[in-house]
């Protein structure tokens, strides 16, 4: 009798302990069944949680027959769910209505990146409508343009003057943006080729912390993933000022299927500007993207893209010019400046659920892209009769892919989420090449041509303990490059090569705090690539330049409706690059340091009234030059924007947008500086039944600004000695565009 009681006992014990342990898995999903990433699955009983992934799977362990799940996500009706004996006998579809956002939800610890949370309440409350408006979405990011729309904007960000991609890494859906060794600086990124539209997500990060980010991310990364799908096709017009046109084409192709999705998308953009001298711009965008889930919740997505833009410019003008009145603001010295790009981008996304735990992330691509850009800095320096104007090309073509596995472990009761990864990328370049040139038709020297290849591998991985409260994530990454050139000006064939191995540990620490106080600690080495041609011919002499950086920051919620992030941060760089276009050359200004304060508010006024605001304060300076002449051209001391935004009262959306640049050092000793600005935006859209009207005000009040501005020595056609001063491109003044979409 004692030994079948024992038995009875053991029998209850381990029934019970097998129920403990078992598992729900199971898909959430919108109300058109499209997966939902990052969704918190969180057991009530048995205080379990889970997240689902990129796909919408999620296994969810310790539950039992009776237990509550809470399913929940910004932006989405929270849904409840009793489990029952046959929730663990078959996989879960867990449907979200979707609902307005009310920060007064967001838990910080039970989200999965809460700063990638802001960026998507961002994205909701201030729809983009061009590619220019695609980085601004990023905190403390300011660009500008300089070269007639068709040239990729100049960056700036934690008082880096990025130029056009040098320090921060940018990629759209796992495929590089920026442009190694590109005739026109290291690290080029023109993102003219997305069409803001079907920009789904941006994932960004600061600093040189992340292992999975290596070439430019220096300051920072962007990682843009576009839709996956359309809920609706929708046509639009924008017309506006300076003969401004933009027309917008989204089309649903597979509408009732929810295991594929299929659309496609074009734009095209023309304007001239409002210069003296019409930019005749005008840019040509496809897209279409293919993707298909199969009865697993695997993922594969084929997407096509191709862009095509040409237009004249007047380039940057000298502030003596406009002062004597020789032009105005809006005029040109030499105004046969301008240019042609376009690429072509083929990219296959595979997302494989390997098990329960674990998932396999890859992407492989092809892009082919053309450049070819006439600019005069100097305007008559060197040449005297005929003027400096010089020509920039390229033709690239580039090939790469990127894996990488997640697993999610235990050591014993400490969790272990273990990401580990490879990529390739190898760049061909043909006929780059720097020439003296004479109204854009008349080569009169070819200073350089060549052929280049450039070829990064890279492997990484990424531990991160679960101990509760603390998470401790260190990492380690090695890249191996090789740099070859082939100088076609020489008189015999010679491949000029150089390699390089660089390894980058990083090491960060995560702790909540309390519920809604996250507070972090990141540190990392990181490093920027140096231009192939440059790197041959210094023999291997600053080929992978490393920065030093930490963080000490938070994300904290103080009150329902305000979520407040801020960090102190500090970056080291071993070489500071400058590009000097005119000469087809990459300058080092020695070591750098930079240290400063990030600062970002969010907060909801009301169900349908939302305010942000981005602050960054930074001190930047050479270590190497004496005080007083170690200031670094263009790196901005405090920047500044946010706003207001109206999301869907009665129909009605728009918002107040603005953004401050201080005054800034143009050289190195701060005798000349380039002046900040304040510029304010403006739109306002209503919809009624499937129609959308809006208008869009670009500098509302019509201020006077530079969009960019450079300390340049120049000499004017009828000047006998040059003169170093303040050349600049002109802001956009009032600028008006009224907007009609229909959704069907």
């Amino acid at each position: 009798m004692n030994v079948l009681k024992l038995m009875t006992l053991f029998s209850a014990i381990m029934c019970a302990k097998f129920s403990f342990s078992q598992q729900i898995k199971g898909v959430v999903a919108n109300s058109v069944k499209q997966p939902l990433e990052a969704a918190y699955v969180y057991n009530l009983n048995s205080k379990s949680h889970a997240h689902s992934s990129e796909n919408g799977v999620f296994v969810i362990d310790n539950c039992s027959n009776g237990d509550s799940l809470k399913i929940g996500l910004l932006g989405y009706k929270n849904r409840y769910v009793v489990v029952s004996d046959s929730s663990f006998n078959s996989k879960q579809t867990i449907i979200l209505e979707e609902k307005s956002f009310q920060l007064s939800e967001l838990v910080i610890n039970e989200t999965v990146n809460p700063v990638s949370t802001i960026s998507r309440l961002d994205l909701k409350t201030n729809p983009v409508n061009s590619s220019q408006e695609i980085l601004r979405k990023v905190p403390g990011l300011i660009i500008g343009q300089h070269a007639g729309g068709g040239k990729a904007e100049q960056i700036f960000l934690r008082g880096f003057d990025i130029d056009h991609g040098t320090d921060i890494s940018l990629s759209v859906d796992g495929m590089p943006v920026n442009m190694v060794s590109h005739a026109h600086g290291q690290g080029y990124s023109d993102l003219h080729f997305i069409i803001p539209e079907t920009v789904n997500k941006i994932d960004f990060g600061k600093g040189s912390y992340y292992a999975n980010r290596g070439d430019f991310a220096t300051a920072g990364y962007v990682d843009f993933s576009t839709r996956d799908y359309l809920k609706e096709s929708s046509i639009g017009l924008t017309v506006g000022d300076f003969n401004t046109l933009r027309t917008l084409g989204m089309f649903n192709l597979l509408e009732h299927d929810t295991d594929k999705n299929a659309y496609i998308a074009t734009e095209y953009i023309a304007t001239d500007g409002p210069y003296e001298s019409p930019q005749n711009f005008n840019r040509l965008n496809l897209f279409g993207k293919f993707t298909s889930y199969s009865p697993n919740n695997d993922k594969v997505s084929v997407t096509l893209s191709h862009f095509i833009s040409r237009w004249d410019a007047s380039g940057q003008i000298p502030q003596r010019a406009v002062d004597d009145g020789s032009i105005t603001r809006f005029g040109a010295i030499d105004d046969t400046e301008g240019g042609t790009t376009e690429r072509t981008n083929f990219n296959v996304e595979f997302n494989k659920h390997v098990s329960d735990h674990s998932m396999l992330k890859s992407n492989a691509f092809y892009s082919h892209y053309g450049f070819e850009l006439y600019s005069n800095f100097t305007f008559f320096l060197e040449d005297p009769v005929n003027g400096d104007q010089i020509k920039q090309q390229e033709e690239r073509h580039i090939f790469g892919f990127n894996t990488a596995l997640n697993q999610e472990l235990l050591l014993g009761d400490v969790g272990l989420t273990l990401t580990s990864g490879a990529s390739l990328r190898h760049d061909i370049i043909n006929d780059i090449e720097l020439s003296h040139t004479l109204n854009r038709k008349t080569i009169l020297e070819q200073k350089q041509l060549g052929d280049l290849n450039q070829t990064n591998m890279n492997a990484f991985t990424n531990a991160q303990f679960d101990l509760g409260k603390l998470k401790i994530a260190p990492a380690l990454r090695l890249d191996y490059f090789k740099f070859m050139y082939n100088d076609k000006l020489l008189n015999t064939y010679s491949t000029q090569a150089e390699a390089k191995t660089i390894v980058s540990p990083k090491l960060n620490f995560y702790y909540d705090a309390l519920t809604n106080l996250q507070v972090y600690l990141k540190s990392g080495l990181g490093f920027h690539s140096n231009d192939t041609r440059v790197v041959v011919s210094q023999m291997g002499k600053d080929i992978l330049p490393r920065s030093y950086g930490a963080d000490l920051g938070s994300v904290w919620k103080p009150f329902p409706k305000l979520i407040v992030n801020s960090a102190l941060w500090y970056l080291f760089l071993e070489q500071e690059f400058v590009y000097v276009g005119d000469a087809g050359i990459v300058e080092s200004s020695g070591k750098t340091e930079r240290y400063g304060v990030d600062l970002g508010l969010r907060y909801q006024l009301t169900d349908w009234l939302y305010f942000d605001s981005d602050a960054t304060v930074t001190h930047a300076r050479s270590t190497e030059d004496p005080e007083g002449e170690n200031y670094i051209p263009l790196a901005p001391d405090f920047t500044l924007a946010g706003g207001l935004a109206v999301d869907n009262l009665d129909g009605f959306s728009g918002g107040l947008r603005y953004r401050y640049v201080d005054d800034r050092p143009a050289n190195e000793d701060n005798s000349i500086v380039a002046k900040g600005y304040f510029v304010t935006d403006f739109n306002a859209n209503y919809t009624f039944n499937k129609v959308t009207v809006g208008v869009i005000v670009e500098n509302l009040f019509d201020t006077e600004w530079n969009e960019t501005q450079f300390a340049t020595e120049s000499r004017l056609f009828n000047e006998t000695a040059p003169v170093e001063e303040i050349h600049f491109t002109p802001g956009t003044p009032f600028f008006i565009k009224g907007t009609i979409s229909y959704k069907f």
